[in-house]
């Protein structure tokens, strides 16, 4: 697609079809490997004004394309290219058949091999990858989809080539690129990066009046089209021209070292342009940085300070540089922060954290230091069953990652410096950004903190400001209009960025008009120039909410109802009772209204100040009646959703009986495993916020049976904190209602993720008194669950007597309950406790039995476990070959469920017990098998070093990066 809309079948080019038909198979293609809804689809094609038979017509389309693409597949067969997905489609092909996919891996190569100082390498590379266009993308392309699509890939393009260029330049190539440099910025004359290249191309040639009267030209354009004079590395750059500055001279290698030239702006690795040497071990490098604001103006001086914290010539500082970023609300702490964390991204190659703090979120939900580190140890890659319970032990682990790395961290809307302290890097090279509304004294005085206090913009910035968002001529047009806009907002950001947003979208309007409107709303807008602006704001937020259409207007009322971090489109839909397709449109409304961000493809945010005037007016406008059902239908929807994903999580686990759906309620539902978890762990924010919600909002029943619901999830992924708050809130919840059978199901959940916190005296207090409940009950489902989880707990301790006792209690309970699928597991923890105390021959039986019940119910996960241990009780017998045999049977099982601690933990065995049968070379690979699978989590922890001991002992020279290793749930 970088180019018309083409495909090929080996060298036989496909005939796509119409148009239209193209735009279809764009959009797959453009959103792969996520799906694309029906309504996407239909909105791509058509936009505003689709046809009333849209979704047919598209089904034809994706029909025909089907025949195009999938020409091998058998009549009947299943596609195994455009595939279904529940409402929409999803297309699957090999990341290197888009040219879009090359190009992107192509170009991001290369900006790392430049990072690293591979200079020549990047050039080629990227050179490479500019060479896979062929013209305008998606050219011939009708509707809304392709043009704005059109515009992004062009961006791109522009971007990559510039990097381009810049590497040309640093390989002494400057006469080679003065032509196309000319006529890039000839058709791109706001793009100040080109023109800054061209100056250096041009001096560096010898044609210093050439490249002056390039900046002349140049800042002549942005003055007069946009109001802005050129960014200080170009006013630099020109300045250093006039002087005739040694430094800019590209020096030949010739034994010298070669002065690096200035940077153009958004470009090279880093400031010096020195190669960066990778740091710490093979971790995952996390990006978490939001998007830099397009629009960013003014804030020149603020910018000069901050870029002083850090070193000159791109070296790493000698300590931990905190910057504190303090003033009211609104008055664009977070722009600022974002934008100069971009600036300097480069200088920390080892990755960037973000999180929002949410100091002031007007629902009290903030983030409490051991939230935010478990947030960062998850973009470290390290699994969640390894992250300690203690605030201490968590902050600990985090500080050890950091360790040797040179990381930027972002931490936003701070409530306080109790909050920060633990989020700190222990060791010198990185840079925390701190955004906060309260000055952080305590921060500067205990951590040596620059603390930086943003007052309202200088009305030259506030000028610029509103130029980038509606044009130079607009505001020259009306001067006196233009200036008391700026006056009436107190030049506060947040303010201003609103009326630029009713001005965009209203060019009709005159800036006349609108400043009557702020005059009119006097009383409001007086109190900008200083306070608390939580209520003074809300005449400028009322602009744009009074332009919405009703259920736009409603929606926008319901979102100040919903607690979690962040809403999906079907969840909205739930919350609003609409259609998806209809959702989808009214969120496309709030969002160009500003009103709402899509942080993610499909998933939406509110600002802190604008969830509170959601809020107020779903109070002030909305029943009773209406909030309450809309909370209901929301809270069901996630309870119903949650239950959809247990069939493909834990299929012969009984599931507890839901309330009813609520009219408009419609929840999801999944094909495949893979889908279920990744709604669960992209959901899991506010799955926990549900439950704590339902709690509070009088749905005691949701609130007990969202964690029941999300029980496979928890278990297979952890999560244990988030798994230990959900079902204690759920066990109040239904212990302030009576509910037995709600406090029985959190009381046997709770102990499971308190057994895997190793908080196990508290597990078994809870898994007794679940037990004694279920004795009076006559609950005989729960009282064997309880009975074996006593054993698996009792085993876990080392107990070996009481774990046979309660394992064989929980075998006869399943039993009678005729629970196969529990029956299985408390056999399995009775053949590994027989296994510990050396009984060997009841293991194998208790095993066996467990396996003849497995393989009539085809649960494949737990067998491959049963196959592990049955494997080891073998090898305990001397009897090698069955042992390997075994453990082959359950790598197999394993592989097929994705379960890959599981196969770690088989390989080390096999190794084993290949390596007693005589057969080292087969051992050294079932280690490095293994060893690799541990790396792949970067986890700390003994097994990893065990099994690089046992390659040792072969002479294998294994890797030294140490990793971990989870525990069996």
């Amino acid at each position: 697609m970088l180019g018309p809309v083409r495909a090929w079948h080996g060298e036989q080019e496909l005939d796509l079809g119409s148009r239209q038909q193209r735009v279809v198979l764009a959009a797959l293609l453009l959103r792969h490997p996520r799906p694309i809804t029906m309504g996407e689809l239909v909105d791509a094609v058509w936009g505003e004004q689709p046809p009333n038979a849209a979704a047919s017509v598209v089904r034809t389309y994706v029909s025909r394309l089907r025949k195009v693409l999938e020409t091998g597949r058998d009549k009947g067969g299943s596609p195994q290219v455009l595939l279904s997905a529940n409402d929409g489609y999803l297309v699957r092909v090999p990341r290197d058949a888009l040219d879009r996919d090359v190009f992107t891996e192509r170009a991001g190569e290369a900006k790392r091999l430049l990072a690293a100082g591979e200079v020549a390498t990047a050039g080629q590379l990227m050179h490479a990858a500019l060479g896979l266009w062929a013209g305008a993308p998606l050219a011939g392309l009708p509707g809304p989809f392709a043009l704005t699509e059109r515009a992004r890939l062009t961006e791109e393009r522009l971007s990559a080539l510039e990097a381009r260029l810049d590497i040309d330049l640093r390989l002494g190539r400057h006469a080679d690129v003065i032509g196309e440099l000319t006529s890039l910025s000839r058709e791109h004359p706001l793009r100040e990066r080109l023109w800054h290249l061209l100056m250096l191309a041009l001096y560096r040639s010898g044609r210093q009046a050439d490249a002056l009267a390039v900046y002349r030209g140049s800042r002549r354009t942005l003055v007069t089209e946009l109001g802005i004079e050129p960014g200080a590395p170009s006013r630099d750059l020109h300045n250093r021209i006039l002087a005739a500055d040694p430094s800019l001279d590209l020096v030949p290698p010739s034994g010298r070292s070669m002065p690096t030239p200035p940077t153009a702006p958004g470009a090279g690795p880093d400031e010096a342009g020195s190669r960066v040497a990778p740091r710490g071990s093979a971790a995952a490098r996390p990006a978490q940085l939001p998007t830099d604001l397009a629009t960013f103006a003014g804030r020149s001086h603020d910018l000069e300070r901050i870029r002083a914290l850090l070193p000159h010539g791109g070296t790493s500082p000698d300590s931990v540089v905190i910057c504190a970023i303090g003033g009211m609300a609104g008055i664009g702490k977070t722009t600022l922060a974002v934008h100069w964390a971009h600036e300097v991204a480069h200088r920390f190659p080892d990755g960037q954290l973000y999180i929002n703090l949410r100091g002031f979120d007007p629902n009290g939900t903030v983030v409490a230091p051991q939230e935010a580190i478990r947030v960062f140890l998850d973009a470290f890659g390290v699994r969640p069953e390894r992250i300690p319970a203690g605030l201490d032990a968590q902050a600990a682990l985090y500080r050890s990652l950091l360790a040797e790395r040179r990381m930027l961290i972002l931490l936003d809307n701070a409530r306080d410096t109790d909050q920060i302290r633990p989020l700190l890097p222990g060791t010198p090279g990185s840079l925390v950004i701190v955004t906060s509304r309260n000055r952080l004294n305590g921060l500067v005085v205990g951590e040596g903190a620059h603390a930086l206090s943003l007052n309202l913009m200088e009305p030259d910035e506030a000028h610029d400001f509103l130029a980038r968002r509606i044009g130079v001529q607009r505001l020259t047009a009306e001067p006196q209009a233009s200036d008391e806009i700026i006056e009436r907002c107190s030049r506060l950001p947040l303010a201003l960025a609103i009326v630029a947003a009713r001005a965009a979208t209203h060019p009709q309007f005159s800036l006349a008009a609108i400043a009557g409107e702020l005059r009119d709303s006097i009383d409001s807008l007086d109190a900008f120039s200083g306070g608390d602006i939580t209520t003074d704001i809300r005449a400028v937020f009322s602009w744009s909410y009074d332009a919405l259409s009703g259920p736009a207007a409603r929606l926008f009322h319901l979102l100040g109802l919903h607690t979690g971090p962040d809403i999906s489109t079907p969840a909205a839909a739930a919350l609003a009772g609409l259609p998806a397709r209809e959702a989808h449109a009214v969120l496309g409304e709030l969002t160009r209204a500003h009103l709402l961000t899509e942080h993610l493809p499909g998933r939406y945010t509110l600002h802190e100040l604008l969830r509170a005037f959601a809020a107020e007016g779903a109070h002030s406008d909305l029943t009773p009646r209406e909030r309450d059902h809309a909370v209901h239908r929301l809270l069901a929807w996630y309870l119903h959703t949650a239950d959809a994903t247990g069939p493909h999580l834990t299929p012969h686990r009984r599931r507890v009986a839901l309330e009813p759906l609520p009219p408009d309620c419609r929840p999801l539902a999944f094909t495949a495993r893979d889908q279920a978890l990744d709604w669960c762990e992209t959901e899991r924010g506010n799955l926990v916020a549900a439950v704590r919600h339902a709690a509070a909002a009088g749905h005691p029943g949701i609130a007990w049976r969202l964690p029941a619901a999300l029980w496979g999830f928890f278990y297979l992924r952890g999560h244990l904190h988030d798994w230990h708050e959900c079902t204690s809130t759920g066990l109040a919840a239904a212990r302030g209602i009576h509910d037995h059978a709600g406090e029985v199901q959190c009381l046997v959940h709770g102990a499971a993720a308190l057994g895997q916190m190793r908080r196990t005296d508290e597990a078994v207090v809870h898994l007794k008194q679940a037990a004694a409940m279920c004795r009076r009950t006559g609950d005989m489902y729960n009282r064997a669950m309880a009975a074996t989880n006593l054993g698996n707990i009792y085993l876990f301790t080392g107990q070996l007597p009481k774990a046979v006792d309660y394992s064989r209690r929980g075998l006869a309970l399943h039993r009678i309950d005729g629970n196969a699928w529990g029956e299985t597991i408390a056999a399995l923890n009775l053949g590994e406790a027989y296994q510990q105390l050396g009984r060997l021959d009841e293991a194998v039986d208790s095993l066996e039995q467990a396996l003849a019940v497995l393989r009539t119910i085809d649960d494949r996960w737990l067998e491959g476990l049963v196959l592990d241990l049955r494997g080891t009780v073998a090898a305990g017998l001397h009897r090698h070959d069955d042992a390997i045999q075994s453990y082959h049977q359950a790598l197999t099982a394993h592989q097929e469920v994705g379960n890959r601690w599981a196969e770690g933990l088989t390989l080390v065995h096999l190794g084993d017990a290949q390596r007693t049968a005589g057969d080292a070379d087969a051992a050294r690979v079932s280690w490095r098998q293994a060893l690799t699978i541990q790396e792949e989590s970067d986890e700390l922890g003994a097994d990893a070093e065990t099994i690089r001991a046992k390659l040792r002992e072969l002479g294998d020279r294994a890797g030294s990066v140490p990793s971990g290793h989870p525990s069996q749930p």
